[in-house]
């Protein structure tokens, strides 16, 4: 890849070259095991000092996307998903933004009596049945999150939904509805053997279970989701800064 940073733009060069390696690494040949070049070799390429390199690497090896290896060189980790809490994507935009293709292994929809916690955050009183969307998705070969999304019902979507389509573009697109906010919380738990048999893995191993709150642009509540992920198959990233 002939690439040069430019040096006369606002962002800085670290992030430059960070953005830079984003993409080099997700070619095939690295992702297959290929070294990436030396940092005297790169920083050459880049025009920049190798601290600034370094810097840029430094970042990426602590999102668990590079792995340094003393005597050997730095390589492409086997790939888990890796969510940012600084930057709200949806799934698909997660493993898009990671290079690996999202492959469905099982989708239901139906109407199911809701939780106790989805029909508060729909502020709904009594109990009720909502849209109710299941999906085992992952990448090609091996399914390593089971979602189970319900809907608010002032969204008139239905059992005849495409939902071999991206979730929220049929919102936006066919029903107006701008997802704007995620409230997140993650904690892990024991696999049970239901949700075992669908991540394949074993009766107790752990998994981590990822709570959404999504709200539009209006703070009205969108989708209530829950994500079972194996737990050796998904990072959860998060990055704090001091402004004191």
């Amino acid at each position: 890849m002939d690439y040069k940073l430019d040096h006369s733009s606002s962002v800085p060069l670290h992030v430059q070259a960070e953005e830079f390696i984003r993409e080099m690494i997700r070619r095939d040949e690295y992702r297959k095991g290929k070294l990436l070049p030396n940092e005297v070799e790169l920083s050459r390429q880049l025009g920049i000092s190798r601290n600034t390199l370094r810097q840029a690497i430094n970042k990426l090896v602590m999102e668990g996307l590079l792995v340094r290896k003393k005597g050997y060189g730095t390589t492409v980790s086997t790939q888990n998903v890796m969510s940012n809490a600084r930057n709200w994507k949806s799934f698909s935009q997660e493993m898009r933004s990671q290079g690996m293709k999202v492959q469905n292994f099982e989708l239901h929809i139906s109407y199911k009596a809701a939780p106790a916690e989805a029909l508060k955050f729909f502020n709904i009183k009594n109990d009720h049945s909502l849209l109710c969307l299941e999906r085992l998705r992952g990448k090609p070969g091996l399914p390593f999150v089971y979602f189970i999304s319900y809907f608010n019902p002032s969204i008139p979507m239905t059992v005849e939904e495409d939902m071999s389509l991206p979730l929220y573009d049929i919102l936006e697109k066919k029903y107006g509805v701008s997802v704007k906010i995620s409230k997140e919380f993650v904690s892990a738990r024991a696999a049970d053997r239901a949700m075992a048999g669908k991540l394949g893995i074993a009766e107790g191993d752990p998994v981590l279970v990822r709570k959404r709150f999504v709200l539009d642009k209006d703070g009205i509540p969108v989708e209530y989701n829950v994500g079972y992920y194996r737990a050796d198959s998904f990072t959860y990233s998060i990055e704090f800064t001091n402004d004191l």
